[in-house]
């Protein structure tokens, strides 16, 4: 009877509010030495990482943050923003991680709208991080700390802060005994919109949807035990796809570059034997227009996700022609990044490169963890056709969408 099966309240032993922090402890408790991180000539082992993260985390709590403050982070894909990515929601904080490519007026916006209590910037984007702080009202000012990262990849530029990174984790515990979130609904990073119709918005994801994100995008690529993952979508775009928390789950070896150029990715692909990455059509245009010379030899397929646009066939095709094979995937920043999918069809072996090439070029099959996309007719409230010709409104449902947009309740 149903006050039977209705008779056992959830406890701490059959109930453990989701979050991705959790895939940092069971990676490390399988694979200490396993490599995590491959940047340049720096080579980090899980262990290693996890105790450069708790005393990001352990420096972030001495210095006053906790559960409610931003931690904000204007950098490129190097060890600090991957570490951020654990180190600051071990501290309880929400991280913010800023677009690098964005006017000094609109970081200032940034700063203060996310009410910014400390800043962690690469000194090589001081150009136009300089003038947002100046931009700032005195008291917002006076509220952020500045923590410089300062790659010796980029030359000893001037700081902006009175710290660097290295000496501000130094006083961080590495053994700092962090907790897991009470709530799998407490914020966890915020991340802002390109803008394009108005002022960006702050888009607020929580611990439950990016645990089950990454799980849906295990499952959806589908990934191995143990990929090695290029880094060439921006960590600041979507906390890039979440990839992070992914790659962390599957105890991935992730390889960082700061230059996105067709040179890098061949030759981190071909040094490192990279076997999956993500990026947009433009990334893949120039991967096929790049000298023949430049390509690897590989004797196995790269699996790469494609996102942004739709990839034109043709780009695709030369993509398959090269061992790369490529799913083209669909998602928002509302989404925490892909909700959507180009899933293969057996059915499609037998067609010709132009035919599979074309398919591949269409996506709107939900991920996993997502519970479903369609596409309404905004005048009547109905769907549409699925003809892949009626146009209309995405909508979207499930558990990899945001909470809101922050202090934006009308926008929400």
């Amino acid at each position: 009877m149903k006050q039977h099966y209705e008779a056992f309240p959830h406890n701490d032993a059959n109930f453990v509010p989701l979050s991705p922090l959790s895939f940092i402890t069971r990676t490390v408790d399988l694979f200490p030495q396993r490599t995590s991180l491959i940047y340049g000539d720096k080579h980090y082992s899980w262990a290693e990482s996890y105790a450069r993260m708790r005393q990001l985390a352990s420096a972030l709590d001495r210095a006053g943050l906790g559960i409610g403050d931003t931690v904000s982070v204007i950098a490129a894909n190097t060890p600090e923003m991957f570490e951020a990515h654990f180190g600051v929601p071990m501290a309880g904080c929400v991280l913010n991680t800023i677009n690098t490519r964005l006017e000094s007026e609109t970081i200032a916006y940034i700063l203060e709208n996310s009410d910014c209590r400390l800043l962690i910037t690469d000194t090589a984007f001081a150009p136009n991080v300089g003038p947002a702080l100046a931009a700032l009202p005195d008291d917002v000012r006076a509220r952020i700390r500045v923590v410089d990262i300062r790659d010796p990849a980029m030359g000893d530029l001037p700081p902006l802060g009175n710290e660097d990174y290295e000496a501000f984790i130094a006083g961080g515990d590495p053994a700092y005994d962090w907790q897991m979130p009470a709530d799998e609904w407490q914020a966890l990073a915020l991340g802002y919109t390109s803008g394009t119709s108005g002022r960006p918005k702050g888009v607020v994801y929580h611990h439950r949807g990016a645990y089950l994100m990454s799980m849906g995008t295990a499952t959806g690529w589908p990934l191995p035990q143990h990929p090695t993952y290029l880094y060439v979508v921006p960590m600041f775009h979507c906390n890039g796809w979440c990839h992070v928390w992914t790659m962390t789950m599957m105890a991935a070896t992730t390889v960082l570059i700061r230059e996105i150029s067709a040179e890098a990715i061949f030759g981190a692909i071909g040094t490192h034997k990279v076997t999956h990455f993500g990026g947009a059509p433009i990334v893949l245009s120039l991967l096929v227009n790049a000298p023949v010379e430049m390509r690897p030899q590989l004797d196995y397929k790269v699996r790469v996700f494609t996102a942004g646009a739709p990839p034109p066939a043709a780009i695709l095709q030369k993509m398959t022609e090269m061992d790369f094979d490529v799913m083209q995937v669909y998602g928002l920043t509302e989404t925490y990044g892909h909700v959507t999918q180009c899933v293969w069809r057996e059915d499609w072996d037998d067609l010709s490169f132009d035919e599979q090439a074309y398919l591949q070029s269409w996506q709107g099959v939900s991920f996993p963890m997502h519970e479903g996309a369609a596409v309404m007719n905004t005048d009547t409230g109905e769907l549409v056709p699925r003809d892949g010709e009626t146009q209309g409104e995405i909508v979207l449902r499930g558990n990899a969408v945001m909470k809101g947009y922050y202090k934006d309740q009308a926008a929400t």
